[in-house]
């Protein structure tokens, strides 16, 4: 079952997001779906960027507690990055704690606590001009 949650590989990393559009029933598809791509594609790594998620509720913050459980059941770790003030304020104010949970300030922090850099140079044989 498709989430609409789209989940791309950058090498050996799975990036994705959460949306304030995620229900309950969403959210476990995106479980399953997010463990199934954790096993088929042997990646080291997810980051799930939250930055666009404005309210949290207990059951997506048990959610991301038990992906990050599964995900180092099959060797990999996540990373979740983004969260906003006021979603870090609710689940301090709920008593929330997001054990086993790492996180980054933003997307490019926890891609670079993942062991992923952007290179800066293209890769060896890359035209450096596409006009050419």
């Amino acid at each position: 079952m498709a989430t609409g949650v789209p989940i791309l590989r950058l090498g050996d990393i799975l990036v994705t997001g959460l949306l304030n559009e995620l229900d309950d029933k969403a959210a476990l598809a995106f479980t399953h779906e997010l463990t199934e791509r954790l096993s088929a594609d042997r990646v080291r790594g997810v980051l799930i960027d939250i930055s666009r998620l404005e309210i949290i509720d207990s059951f997506v913050a048990r959610t991301l507690m038990e992906l990050s459980m599964m995900a180092r059941l099959l060797g990999a770790r996540v990373i979740v990055a983004g969260m906003r003030p006021p979603v870090a304020i609710t689940l301090v104010e709920l008593g929330i704690e997001l054990v086993g949970v790492e996180t980054a300030l933003h997307a490019d922090q926890g891609m670079a606590a993942l062991g992923w850099h952007q290179g800066s140079q293209p890769p060896e044989g890359a035209r450096h001009d596409a006009t050419r």
